[in-house]
């Protein structure tokens, strides 16, 4: 055990909640050893640098990342502002990755290939608890193999987009065509202008992203007039997407949605829903596609097409260790319910920590985005709180490993049908019944069948929840 206790704690993904997992290590007398695939700390978030977040610098920066900044003598933004995702880096994990107590422990284009506990395979029990993880990563200089206390997986999603099939796989020619396919967030003004002035434009999606790229094109469209944009909806309704507006306690947000129903009513978006591609076929320079709107046959002929359809965990490098995963969400099985978009449409998630994260394979976590699996929405600050909570339990205070220590503010975004601006936009079908303990009418009728609640307030802080821009790389 003393041998185990000398050993780092793995830290994959150096963005922001790989970062400040590795902050509460330090602040735990722990080693960490931090590996990031990338040439910078907070690389994924650098490729959507150009936008906004719509959470102000308060909830986007780690407690114990924040007592090592302040230590340093650290000037920090204005708690008030909203940043871009480059300047996230350039002001926060640039200056935390610079730390003396980070930066002797970081390495900065590794790509982990596998993680196993030592003279273990997955099937082996006799000593697997007290073995120690074994993580195997790759850079410019080769192969290499470390041993590991504990091992944390925040590696994020922004690796694995999803494909544009409304089945989950890439349509038929989609490959074929990835030279006028982005996914994301394009910095379509930006770096990215030139493929997109002029051109006729399809976006497809329904989220915060989709309408982050919409209205980055209308700025486009300014400038050149010729630019044509076609926003295509996978669900029959525009409203799921147009935000709380007024109602949304993180102003930046509201405006996302009020700025795309403005827009809407212009006539400056061609709005396509409910549409699902069947095939992409290259046409001379652009692309044929072949589709179905509202149920019936329908093409299309484009230059470009951005897919916005959120992100998927990459699991191809836990094959050797025990974890446990919803079926349908890729999340752990306790935390599933709690985020399941099937279920849950609110904009409120549950505090949660060790408890929900937990895997079969004691010392081993996922944490941030990819702990969320295929479920679209994170907040990077719900993301501190779990690593909080992990690393806590990793130090062996339990105590502090389940308390709650969140309190984030409530959203008018669900991402359900509702009627935009009306107090039912608030949660699952509105508020409840006055003389009813329940948190919204789902939650009411969930009660009166006898079951628990719809979930929405199963812990007694509830947070909200974020577009997949805001935590790609959490």
């Amino acid at each position: 055990m003393n041998m185990m206790a000398n050993l780092p704690v793995v830290v994959i993904g150096a963005g922001p909640v790989g970062l400040a997992a590795a902050a509460h290590l330090v602040e735990r007398g722990i080693r960490p050893l931090i590996l990031e695939r990338g040439e910078s700390v907070g690389a994924a978030l650098l490729e959507w640098g150009h936008v906004r977040v719509f959470s102000p610098w308060q909830y986007n920066i780690d407690a114990a990342a924040r007592a090592l900044l302040d230590r340093s003598g650290w000037t920090a933004p204005d708690m008030r502002g909203l940043p871009t995702g480059g300047e996230i880096v350039r002001d926060y994990l640039g200056p935390l990755a610079a730390l003396a107590s980070i930066a002797a422990n970081l390495k900065l284009g590794a790509e982990v290939t596998a993680i196993t506990r030592q003279g273990h395979d997955k099937v082996a029990n006799d000593g697997r608890k007290d073995a120690p993880f074994v993580i195997r990563y790759r850079d410019a200089g080769g192969e290499h193999r470390v041993l590991a206390r504990a091992a944390i997986d925040a590696s994020g999603t922004w690796s694995r987009p999803n494909p544009i099939g409304v089945d989950g796989l890439p349509v038929a020619g989609e490959d074929a065509a990835c030279g006028h396919i982005a996914y994301g967030i394009p910095d379509v003004v930006g770096k990215a202008r030139e493929s997109y002035a002029g051109k006729r434009v399809l976006v497809i999606g329904g989220g915060h992203s989709a309408i982050n790229v919409a209205l980055a094109l209308m700025e486009l469209q300014d400038a050149a007039p010729g630019t044509e944009i076609f926003w295509a909806l996978r669900h029959a309704s525009v409203d799921r997407l147009l935000g709380g507006g007024l109602n949304d306690q993180l102003p930046e947000r509201g405006a996302l949605g009020l700025a795309a129903k403005q827009a809407m009513a212009d006539g400056r978006l061609n709005m396509l829903a409910a549409f699902a591609v069947n095939h992409i076929e290259m046409q001379g320079e652009g692309l044929a596609v072949d589709a179905s709107l509202a149920g019936k046959p329908f093409s299309l002929s484009v230059d470009r097409i951005v897919v916005t359809t959120g992100f998927r965990p990459d699991l191809s490098f836990l094959g050797e260790i025990r974890i446990a995963l919803d079926p349908a969400v890729e999340a752990p099985p306790a935390l599933a319910p709690l985020i399941d978009p099937n279920f849950h449409s609110c904009g409120t998630v549950p505090a949660h920590g060790i408890r929900e994260l937990a895997h079969p394979e004691p010392g081993f976590t996922i944490v941030g985005s990819k702990s969320y699996g295929r479920a679209p929405t994170f907040l990077m600050a719900t993301g501190y709180e779990q690593v909080r909570s992990v690393v806590a339990d990793i130090a062996g205070d339990h105590v502090a490993a389940r308390e709650v220590r969140l309190v984030l503010p409530e959203t008018g975004v669900c991402s359900a049908d509702v009627v935009t601006g009306s107090d039912s936009a608030g949660c699952c079908g509105g508020p409840a019944p006055a003389n009813v303990d329940a948190c919204c009418v789902e939650d009411a009728g969930a009660k009166a069948k006898g079951a628990s609640g719809c979930g929405c307030a199963t812990g007694p802080s509830v947070g909200a929840k974020a577009t997949e821009a805001v935590g790609v790389d959490a």
